[in-house]
């Protein structure tokens, strides 16, 4: 998650941003910018649900993904 972690958490990411970083977590590109979109509107809500900052909503949420894009290269 390089990019993810070594981004400035005063600083959100735009769209185009966060679906860069998700084709390097391992989404396809052509499905990247809408999951992007989708990621922010949920970590929106997970933040303001659970009281949490947006930066930890979206740092639990491109985790999960990562581990599901994972299993699915390994065949699960």
């Amino acid at each position: 998650m390089g990019l993810i972690m070594s981004w400035p958490m005063d600083r959100a990411m735009d769209t185009s941003e966060l679906a860069q970083a998700l084709v390097g977590l391992g989404c396809p590109a052509e499905k990247s910018l809408h999951m992007a979109s989708m990621l922010d509107k949920r970590a929106n809500q997970l933040a303001s649900e659970n009281q949490r900052s947006y930066d930890e909503a979206l740092a639990h949420l491109l985790s999960l993904m990562k581990q599901g894009w994972a299993a699915k290269e390994r065949g699960f």
